[in-house]
């Protein structure tokens, strides 16, 4: 297959990442004493800096493959809410679709890092779901950007309030009725509201507590495929995707089934790898591939990105590379 042929429809496609958004942020230093106010470390800050995380994480993914993502949140009126959307614009990420709220606050995680290691973490966020008010916003930019056309759109769920079940539900039924295709990286809060969309991609862990069931996959696959059924009909989801960490990806679509195995990598860090799989899955399914091909590409993606320390996008030519290598 002509993959290079294939990685350049990913280009231009409008994709949007509709979910919570949030800063990581870092700050680092040495660490060569405890504090005598308490047996604390001392940290020398020779170094602050900040990110893009959460959906926003999702929306990098995209545009290091040349799409053209969009990012749809509420997120606070307060300083933090500025920095976002000043780095979405350094990330050439369009924030049309955020909501600015004076009664929310901005998602700020600070990582504190000691000689390399990190020491705390310290997390200003508001958790409870977005209001009536807020809602409405939200779906109005929602329907804006659809008229303007849209490729894709994915659901990025942290539980962080942004994805309520009339958000998800009204979203759902916007796209359906308008021919696009929709994606969802779930979390448990919400598992069972994502009802009629395109591609569900749960990790197994995430399987497993949303059903309410447990398992070893090893040992026993017929129930992991049983848990995909029961999935399937509580969801009428048309493919499952499912990412099972070193045992690889599994997806299914009508009654076809497919297995991609993990390839053997140098692992340094599993942050982020979701963010990647989701990315690519959604990109391979809005350009039209078959459901075992999205599996591999999307699974490749994955394992480079867990090569990569911190949460990290990979590069398109990387990808490529690596695909053609893999699978021709």
């Amino acid at each position: 297959m002509d993959f290079k042929s294939v990685f350049e429809q990913f280009n231009g496609k409008r994709i949007l990442v509709i979910g919570d958004v949030m800063i990581d942020a870092y700050m680092r230093g040495k660490v060569n004493r405890i504090s005598p106010e308490a047996p604390v470390p001392i940290v020398s800050l020779e170094k602050v800096e900040d990110r893009l995380g959460g959906a926003a994480n999702v929306a990098i993914n995209l545009e290091a493959m040349g799409a053209k993502p969009i990012i749809c949140s509420v997120v606070g009126t307060d300083s933090y809410g500025t920095d976002l959307k000043n780095l979405l614009e350094d990330a050439n990420i369009s924030s049309e679709g955020l909501v600015f709220s004076e009664g929310r606050k901005t998602t700020v995680k600070t990582r504190v890092i000691g000689n390399n290691q990190q020491l705390l973490r310290i997390d200003s966020e508001q958790t409870n779901p977005i209001s009536a008010n807020e809602e409405t916003a939200l779906l109005e930019l929602v329907k804006q950007l659809i008229a303007a056309g849209l490729d894709g759109i994915i659901f990025e769920d942290y539980n962080k309030g942004v994805l309520t079940p009339v958000i998800i539900s009204s979203v759902i039924q916007l796209a359906n009725e308008n021919g696009i295709v929709t994606t969802v990286d779930p979390k448990k809060d919400n598992f069972f509201e994502y009802k009629n969309v395109t591609l569900f991609k749960p990790n197994l862990k995430e399987l497993k507590e949303g059903l309410g069931v447990d398992f070893s996959f090893v040992k026993e696959p017929k129930k992991f495929e049983e848990a995909i059924d029961e999935l399937e009909s509580k969801l009428n989801n048309h493919i499952s995707f499912v990412t099972l960490s070193e045992h690889g990806v599994f997806i299914k679509k009508a009654d076809k089934k497919n297995y991609a195995q993990a390839h053997i990598r140098n692992i340094a860090d599993v942050s982020g790898a979701g963010d990647t799989v989701i990315s690519i899955a959604t990109l391979c399914l809005v350009i039209g591939l078959e459901a075992g091909l999205i599996a591999e590409i999307s699974n490749i993606a994955g394992g480079l990105v867990c090569e990569k320390s911190g949460v990290v996008s990979i590069s398109k030519k990387q990808l490529l590379e690596e695909t053609i290598k893999l699978l021709n």
